[in-house]
């Protein structure tokens, strides 16, 4: 699960929560022994029914917070929508509910639906005719589905916002306040939120009666981190400084952050022709290729996204080891947001932000309001001769998905049947409504494609490629 980390040294023990017996089971089953600070500080609120904000950054272990308060206060014989989460992003939305599936697997017949904009209206609304227990979602399609009549909430108990502020820079604040409208007077909300700037504040101030507030701690440490600001002699400069840092670090995954789409684009294409596995990510993207690409990188068939602070949200990788800021955020929080996905959940990462004199001043206020010291130097000059590392990894794509019944197990089957592929060579699988992805080996690629055409699966044949 993307937001939790056993490892962390946090003395606070699950057992010791009065869950349910079958969530402290698996819970147990996925080695979550110890909570992480948020949890730790959060839990015993949400348990108790009291309202709920906590400031705590992606990564942190929030959404065990908030699914485990979920799964503990939820009738499972009363099939109607008794929670509702909503996410900034549909890639969040998705993870979410992923997470809650997971944590709730062993209380059965939990139904748990994602709302979200970039697909289809009609299949949801269809879904939504045969219930639902917990909604996740974004909050302009959820507004929409409770507009037109598709979506009650007569029955919800919980209310909660994950990364609320998020969610106000990208201007829904107007649309939650509609949702407002829709929500039962007696109910529990929880807002979350990595920053709490004064419009949070007042968000929370209409949302939520008498909460009780938590901060929880970073879960890095001063050296998790390595905090670097490399001086370019122009704007002209920066694109064969990135390449020459992505020569000198040789990264798994590395995030670079623009501030404007048309960015991405021209850095990603400028990476590709110095030989770096790199994509662009932004708003402009349909739905369909921002799903595809966020896949190929969290799976490690790219090495490189080039991507904008809204579409990178909600991105599920843990093992980052490099972020650069091609171009400086103008807001200190953005620049926090983007350096703190790295260096976690016990890695050490590498944070670089380009910089030339006439941007001096930003550097000296965003190094004012580190926790680190960050450190200073000029970029080189790239190699020529070097090319990027193909990744280790290549993805295929099966046109079959959700609305086939197929589940990652029966791909894993099919690879590794009789006379098939080794397991460990298997990466992440993501599975969407009509087509399902598979990150394999490089060097088995050919193999996998070939075993995933010539075979059936449950009772029929799928056609498979490499992306």
């Amino acid at each position: 699960m993307s937001d939790q980390h056993p490892e962390n040294n946090n003395t606070a023990a699950f057992a010791g929560l009065n869950l349910d017996a079958a969530l402290l089971a698996n819970l147990e089953m996925l080695n979550f022994q110890t909570m992480t600070p948020v949890q730790a500080l959060a839990l015993p609120e949400i348990l108790q029914g009291r309202d709920l904000i906590a400031q705590a950054r992606t990564g942190s272990g929030k959404t065990a917070a908030f699914g485990l308060g979920i799964l503990q206060r939820l009738n499972v014989k009363h099939f109607r929508v008794q929670a509702l989460v909503l996410c900034p992003t549909r890639e969040l939305a998705d993870q979410v509910a992923r997470d809650i599936r997971q944590l709730g697997r062993q209380i059965h017949n939990i139904k748990v639906l994602t709302l979200c904009g970039g697909v289809p209206f009609g299949p949801q609304k269809g879904s939504l005719e045969h219930g639902a227990h917990i909604v996740v979602g974004t909050p302009g399609r959820i507004e929409e589905h409770l507009r037109k009549g598709n979506l009650s909430l007569q029955h919800l108990t919980q209310f909660v916002l994950d990364e609320a502020d998020r969610m106000l820079d990208m201007g829904f604040g107007d649309v939650i306040e509609q949702i407002r409208g829709y929500l039962p007077a007696q109910r529990q909300t929880l807002l979350f939120s990595a920053t709490y700037p004064e419009n949070i504040r007042q968000l929370a101030s209409k949302l939520l009666k008498q909460p009780v507030s938590v901060e929880a701690p970073e879960l890095h440490d001063d050296t998790s981190i390595r905090e670097r600001y490399i001086e370019i002699n122009s704007q002209a400069d920066r694109s064969d400084a990135l390449i020459w840092l992505l020569q000198q670090y040789q990264p798994t995954s590395a995030l670079v952050f623009c501030n404007t789409r048309q960015s991405t684009e021209e850095v990603a294409s400028k990476l590709s022709a110095a030989g770096f596995s790199a994509l662009p990510i932004h708003g402009d993207l349909e739905q369909r290729d921002r799903d595809v690409r966020l896949v190929k990188f969290t799976n490690h068939s790219i090495t490189v996204l080039v991507a904008t602070d809204v579409a990178a949200r909600g991105l599920d990788i843990e093992a980052l080891d490099l972020v650069v800021n091609y171009h400086l955020p103008n807001d200190p929080e953005v620049h926090t947001h983007r350096i703190g996905r790295t260096g976690r959940a016990g890695q050490r990462g590498i944070a670089c932000s380009l910089f030339h004199s006439g941007e001096r001043h930003k550097t000296e206020l965003l190094a004012s309001m580190s926790e680190r010291q960050p450190e200073q130097s000029t970029a080189g000059s790239p190699d020529t001769q070097q090319r990027g590392a193909p990744p280790a990894m290549i993805t295929l794509q099966i046109d079959g998905g959700k609305k086939h019944k197929l589940r990652p197990g029966d791909i894993v089957g099919a690879l590794t049947g009789e006379g098939g592929i080794d397991g460990t060579m298997i990466g992440k699988i993501s599975t969407f409504d009509t087509s399902t992805y598979v990150a394999v080996e490089r060097n088995i690629a050919g193999q996998a494609v070939t075993r995933l055409n010539d075979r059936k699966i449950k009772g029929r044949k799928f056609r498979a490629r490499k992306v």
